[in-house]
């Protein structure tokens, strides 16, 4: 079994290959790449399809294991899903499509290795920002190679800035949220990967989101596991369940933190 220190080194290693592919694929197409829709109605462009392929051809070299990617059909991914238990790469070669699409500088390739369906390493990076987040379990987490976080979580919940989307909650709770903010002020970027990373650097305190996917947070939760903050399924379910199911997921910096605002979510939801 690997140490931690051999995780991480093989975080900075993919570090490398994910800067090496978003300059090839992603930042040349930024600002030129065409709108298409998929057949649930949301955004890709050419820049995912590309960056999606150099990644599936390029990330078993690096160490073995199935490519399981947001940009697949639903069939291929729980195929991957249940064939990839003893290692599998799960990426999003663009979160935060609609961002990069309309020239939003908020957008970030997501990339996670997951052994026994859990993160063991992983990366989120940002071209434009040139802002690289990875973490190995057991290693800490990193920006740029700075230990995260780089302040520490608000004490309490009234002085905390929120990441929350609206979107995808219950209209009851985000009355509550609205009219009623348990917390200092509220965010919104519009890629979940780097709220995630932005929660364990600090620049959030705590963090909800109604609605995402296996490949938004596998490796923005163990980012913020190792900055020292935790998170849990909206629901009380399993987050690493399979890439089949949209998951509410909360998250805080710290865990007095995580308590005081699941506590205050369970009370208004």
């Amino acid at each position: 079994m690997p140490t931690a220190a051999q995780r991480l080194a093989r975080a900075r290693a993919l570090e490398s290959l994910v800067r090496d592919i978003a300059r090839d694929e992603i930042l040349p197409r930024y600002l030129k790449s065409a709108r298409n829709r998929k057949a649930d109605g949301s955004l890709f462009t050419e820049a995912d399809v590309e960056s999606q392929r150099r990644f599936t051809a390029a990330l078993p070299e690096l160490l073995p294991g199935p490519v399981l990617g947001e940009e697949m059909t639903p069939e291929a991914q729980a195929r991957l899903w249940s064939e990839g238990k003893r290692g599998m790469w799960c990426i999003d070669p663009i979160d935060g499509t609609t961002n990069f699409a309309n020239g939003i500088p908020f957008f970030a390739v997501s990339i996670a290795y997951l052994v026994e369906h859990e993160p063991r390493f992983g990366v989120v990076y940002n071209p434009v920002t040139d802002e690289s987040f990875y973490a190995a379990k057991g290693a800490g987490a990193f920006l740029n190679g700075v230990e995260l976080p780089l302040r520490p979580a608000a004490t309490s919940l009234r002085d905390a800035v929120a990441g929350v989307d609206f979107k995808r909650i219950s209209h009851h709770l985000g009355d509550e949220l609205a009219v009623r903010p348990p917390y200092y002020s509220q965010r919104n970027f519009g890629s979940s990967a780097l709220e995630w990373c932005f929660v364990a650097a600090g620049r959030l305190d705590v963090y909800l989101h109604g609605g995402q996917m296996l490949w938004d947070y596998a490796a923005g939760r163990l980012i913020l596991a190792e900055a020292g903050g935790e998170a849990a399924a909206l629901d009380g379910g399993t987050l690493m369940a399979g890439p089949a199911v949209k998951r509410g997921v909360i998250a805080a910096g710290s865990p007095g933190l995580f308590a005081e605002w699941r506590a205050w979510l369970t009370a208004h939801s």
